[in-house]
């Protein structure tokens, strides 16, 4: 039961579509031709690349074998002498090829974050003298508190969906595992969910309400559970 939930957990990140559609960027942009805005065709593209990555075995669904596949490639690409062992000199690489990957990730959050705050900056600085003025800041602080409000008023009917919770969506049958039928049905409604006006693409703007709903999501869970 697990190794089930692990796996679908895992194919929710494909499903759900919000992280990729909200950051746009590495494996989960969806934005093949890199003109800002998504569509039906390369959402459906971005999602067979997925739908293939996870079905390890290739049987047509994403379900407990493909966990089990996919832990034993790791455990085979791990195990550099081939004994059927992990020795603890191949744990520790394993282990520092992880925390490579991880860092290359958080260096490359950090390189976006300063692009945005230069972005940011350069659009307050009206008058291009390379510092903020009283006027400048105190119009920052308007902008920002009438995004909060906009904030505010989209949790009302916006809010996205947990893994799990689509997954179990896109699970019709109940049995566990995600056909590429159920698969593709799935990726068709998260698309017209975050296409707000129905124009058959997925704009900035439109990606900027789908990454404030989830995050306002996510507040009110973590809302819920203290209040418990």
């Amino acid at each position: 039961m697990n190794k089930t939930v692990l796996t679908l957990s895992a194919a929710a990140l494909a499903l759900t579509g919000t992280a990729a559609l909200a950051n746009h960027h590495g494996k989960s942009n969806p934005d093949a031709n890199g003109d800002g805005v998504v569509t039906l065709d390369e959402m459906r593209t971005h999602g067979n690349q997925a739908f293939a990555r996870m079905d390890a075995n290739g049987d047509g669904v994403i379900d407990a074998e493909d966990r089990q596949a996919r832990r034993e490639a790791m455990f085979a690409q791990a195990d550099a002498n081939g004994d059927g062992e992990l020795s603890q000199a191949e744990m520790k690489a394993m282990h520092q090829a992880r925390m490579e990957r991880r860092d290359e990730r958080r260096a490359k959050r950090m390189e976006r974050r300063e692009e945005r705050m230069s972005t940011r900056f350069a659009r307050m600085d009206a008058d291009n003298s390379g510092g903020l003025s009283r006027d400048e800041l105190k119009a920052m602080q308007e902008a920002r508190s009438e995004r909060r409000g906009k904030r505010q008023d989209m949790r009302g009917g916006r809010g996205g969906h947990g893994p799990r919770k689509m997954m179990r969506m896109a699970d019709t049958d109940g049995d566990k595992t995600i056909t590429r039928g159920e698969f593709d049905a799935a990726i068709a409604a998260r698309f017209a969910k975050a296409d707000a006006d129905g124009d058959g693409q997925i704009t900035k703007a439109e990606r900027q309400a789908a990454r404030e709903a989830m995050r306002a999501e996510r507040r009110a869970k973590r809302g819920d559970r203290r209040g418990q």
